[in-house]
């Protein structure tokens, strides 16, 4: 099928599956690649395919309804569980064990399975694309532990970023909080978040990451949410907090 000529009143196919929180944008590009997205009736071949939500909209065979309002939850993410709604080898996942009244959620970025604090969830893969993008210029915040000697000066170093995968990273700031034998807590501050990135900085520098808690992102903070506990963000708070960035209403 081919795509329908442009209209402002109207957002791409993907996007409006990802506003519905069936999948993520990516996810959803997916889908329409295997065939899997049909409207009015027609198995859709391209992502950029435009709709307003008046057609018949499905996704293997299911209707899509109209994207609700965006809702976002804080988390509080415990070791051992993947971030990820399907895992080929089986191991627990986030979305497993969530409030079964919960709707159907994304998570804003992901914490592999050694890592543990706040993860933000949110019922609009759009919303959560926009807050993943480094370019949103959010602060994650991470208390660390690792193993191996370091000093401030070494740290500081990271500022400057580090080569991961042939490409340097943003600034990294790093500060030391207390040293007990071969292990120092560290406080690291970066915008964005690449694959594993905190601990392959650290490790430019000899330290091996044994414990890593992400206490905040953005204005949002893990504060004394309980493990595996989660809470829903006020709407007073996420229009405050969040502003041109939620998507508009239709």
């Amino acid at each position: 099928m081919n795509a329908k000529p442009q209209n402002t009143d109207k957002m791409r196919i993907a996007k409006y599956i990802a506003r519905a929180g069936i999948a993520s944008r990516r996810e959803a590009e997916r889908l329409i690649e295997a065939g899997r997205v049909s409207v009015d009736g027609m198995v859709l071949t391209t992502p950029a395919f435009l709709v307003d939500g008046s057609e018949d909209i499905r996704v293997d065979g299911e209707t899509v309804g109209t994207p609700p309002a965006p809702r976002l939850w804080r988390y509080h993410k415990p070791l051992g569980l993947i971030t990820s709604h399907m895992d080929e080898q089986d191991r627990p996942t986030v979305f497993e064990r969530l409030p079964e009244t919960m709707p159907r959620v994304i998570s804003v970025g992901r914490l592999d399975l050694n890592s543990e604090g706040l993860l933000l969830l949110t019922n609009d893969g759009g919303l959560a694309r926009t807050l993943e993008l480094p370019k949103t210029g959010w602060t994650r915040r991470y208390r660390v532990r690792a193993w191996g000697r370091v000093t401030q000066d070494q740290l500081d170093r990271l500022k400057k970023g580090v080569m991961l995968d042939g490409r340097r990273s943003g600034p990294i700031e790093a500060k030391i909080e207390s040293v007990k034998g071969d292990n120092a807590w560290i406080e690291v501050r970066l915008k964005e978040g690449r694959n594993r990135e905190v601990r392959r900085a650290l490790e430019t520098l000899n330290l091996k990451v044994n414990r890593l808690i992400r206490i905040s992102y953005g204005p949002f903070i893990l504060g004394n949410l309980a493990r595996g506990a989660v809470d829903e963000v006020r709407p007073k708070q996420m229009r405050e907090q969040l502003g041109g960035m939620l998507p508009k209403s239709k």
